[in-house]
């Protein structure tokens, strides 16, 4: 049996990367290994839920500036980094940037497993949530310029009588382009309208400047 997760293995000790591929596609992930940074750059392909399990020290590019370079990229796959010798820089550093996780060498199965399932988990809740924001967004995009005026006097707490007189404009006309804004933003109350707005960050939108 598959378990819902890919793991991207980046390790260039070839024993470590062939023992910790087999261990692992045993219990039933599946599994790219990759001997260098560059050469995960280079061929892999992003999707989700997923990890990195990373080797902080590699002679081409070590394993935090690929975590650099990732970031730079937007590429938010979490990252566990595994390593037998870090300097205590390297690892606030990686934590700092966004690292789920640092294992050392010897590490147990089960802490490996542990620490695999837990960013497994992260990235597909942060999948969940990406996917509702770009939802949301392009249901804001289809208000029209009106609509978004009062969907955000909505968000703010203002009755329909006082977005009426904001708008220069009656309480019925009002409530029919409320009606819209539900309608088009698919939810049944200002309460969850407020709650996507603000998770989505619709305050910063350009169609909301």
């Amino acid at each position: 049996m598959t378990k819902e997760g890919h793991i991207y293995l980046i390790d260039d000790d070839e024993s470590m990367r062939v023992s910790l591929s087999r261990m692992l596609r045993e219990v039933g992930y599946l599994v790219e290994d990759y001997a260098s940074a560059r050469s995960f750059l280079e061929k892999s392909i992003p999707v989700s839920p997923a990890v990195i399990l990373l080797d902080m020290q590699m002679p081409d590019m070590t394993g935090l500036e690929l975590q650099e370079t990732l970031l730079k990229l937007g590429r938010n796959t979490p990252i566990v980094f595994v390593s037998g010798e870090s300097h205590p820089h390297q690892i606030v550093q990686s934590l700092k940037k966004g690292a789920l996780d640092f294992l050392f060498k010897p590490f147990n199965l089960e802490e490996l497993l542990k620490a695999v399932g837990d960013a497994i988990e992260f990235d597909r809740r942060q999948f969940k949530r990406i996917s509702l924001e770009v939802q949301t967004k392009r249901d804001y995009e289809s208000l029209t310029p009106r609509e978004r005026e009062v969907c955000s006097w909505l968000v703010k707490g203002l009755l329909n009588k006082d977005i009426a007189l904001k708008l220069g404009t009656t309480d019925a006309t009002i409530k029919v382009h409320k009606a819209r804004v539900m309608e088009k933003m698919h939810v049944d109350s200002v309460q969850t309208l407020v709650k996507k707005y603000l998770e989505s960050n619709l305050e910063d939108h350009p169609l909301s400047k």
